[in-house]
């Protein structure tokens, strides 16, 4: 890898929407980015990116355990280390995705991370045990979504824009 910061997408999923989302925006990417699955980050890979893509799905209204498990044990690590760093979000939703998101964005506050993209929420409308165990089929246009973020997140931590 450069010199340049890298994009460190962060993923958890359950029935592969959110693994697909991180894997496009990665892709888009391309060498500006560093793919990690929730459960494997550990501080020091918080503090060697340049900039934050958190992906996950929206579990019972909050984000999912093992991405709140990611932050809960690099949270104190980094605090103070990482402030103005670049982030943005894709939440694999059932419904709304907003508690998800609104979680993900309060524990970016405290680490005083600076949102650069619109939240994104790819919402599966599943709504009955059967629809949200299932596995899932990402749209298309969500991909293409997630991987034009990952590309300009990547450009625009090499360009020096955030």
């Amino acid at each position: 890898m450069s010199d340049t910061p890298h994009l460190l997408v962060a993923w958890h999923s359950r029935t592969g929407a959110a693994r697909a989302l991180a894997q496009a925006a990665s892709d888009g990417a391309g060498d500006g980015a560093r793919l990690l699955s929730a459960d494997t980050v550990e501080p020091g890979d918080l503090l060697d990116a340049g900039g934050y893509l958190f992906v996950c799905p929206e579990n019972l209204a909050t984000m999912s355990g093992l991405m709140k498990e990611m932050f809960d044990r690099c949270y104190y690590p980094v605090l103070g280390r990482i402030e103005g760093r670049a982030y943005a979000t894709i939440i694999a939703a059932g419904s709304d995705g907003a508690g998800a998101q609104a979680q993900i964005d309060r524990i970016a506050r405290g680490w005083r991370l600076r949102r650069v993209a619109e939240p994104v929420i790819v919402n599966f409308a599943a709504q009955t045990p059967e629809e949200i165990l299932a596995a899932k089929t990402v749209p298309e246009t969500a991909l293409a979504q997630a991987r034009d973020l990952g590309e300009a997140l990547a450009e625009g931590l090499a360009m020096g824009a955030f």
